[in-house]
């Protein structure tokens, strides 16, 4: 989005760190901090993708000076976190946005073009199977932190509040939610060092929900794939099916 955004700076968990991604990537300023980065006069939008237990910490400097918000999804460590900083960004009166990036795949905005033009005519039920790939056997030591629910960063609200965002982009909202989580892995093995640590979060995630506008069921479900990309929707309707069965 370069005709509305310019990335002009960078901060990281050191200058050094700061400096090289600043130089691969060709951006003009590395910061110390993020604490450094929002203090600067130049910058106007702050985008926050470090942990998730980070998020409340760098998401509320940023919003106490008043500089616009982007904060990947989830955007605290919890309902009470997420209600927080929603607030204080009510308070401050500024543009603040939580990234739930699945409503921007074509594939997702394929399927609502679809359903928007009446290609199912309306809709009797829809399956959502989603990819947590990072709750399975193995794990990076970077995602590590993920395999213990406390820190945020769980297969129900990463892989699974994606998930429902995709749905409600497509099909609308849920009016009515059901679910059951799921923990089958104990251990889990840490790719770069080999070593074993415990598994402390799911690694099944379904919801059952209904529809509001169609009043129709609808299934998702997030668990672990060995594949980057094994999702798969399908919706069945009164004029059709997506996807298209012969």
């Amino acid at each position: 989005m370069s005709d509305y955004f310019e990335l002009v700076g960078v901060a990281n968990t050191s200058l050094t760190s700061a400096e090289s991604a600043a130089a691969a990537f060709g951006l003009p300023r590395a910061y110390e901090s993020a604490a450094a980065l929002i203090a600067s006069p130049d910058i106007d939008v702050v985008i926050v993708t470090v942990k998730v237990s980070h998020h409340r910490e760098v998401v509320t400097a940023a919003l106490q000076n008043r500089k616009s918000v982007y904060c990947e999804w989830p955007l605290g460590n919890g309902l009470t976190e997420a209600l927080e900083l929603a607030r204080l960004a009510n308070d401050k009166k500024v543009l603040a946005v939580v990234g739930t990036q699945a409503i921007a795949s074509p594939e997702v905005q394929f399927v609502r073009k679809m359903v928007a033009d009446g290609y199912v005519g309306e809709v009797l039920s829809s399956t959502y199977i989603g990819a947590g790939f990072t709750w399975g056997d193995d794990v990076s030591l970077g995602e590590a932190y993920a395999m213990d629910s406390k820190n945020g960063a769980t297969l129900l609200s990463v892989i699974g509040g994606h998930a429902i965002a995709a749905v409600h982009s497509a099909l609308g909202q849920l009016r009515e939610v059901a679910a059951v989580l799921s923990q089958r892995r104990r251990t889990v093995r840490v790719t770069e060092t080999g070593e074993t640590i415990p598994m402390r979060t799911p690694d099944q995630v379904l919801v059952s929900g209904v529809l509001q506008l169609w009043r129709s069921p609808v299934d998702a479900a997030s668990r672990w794939f060995a594949s980057r990309n094994a999702a798969a929707v399908e919706i069945n309707g009164t004029e059709g099916d997506l996807p298209h069965h012969r």
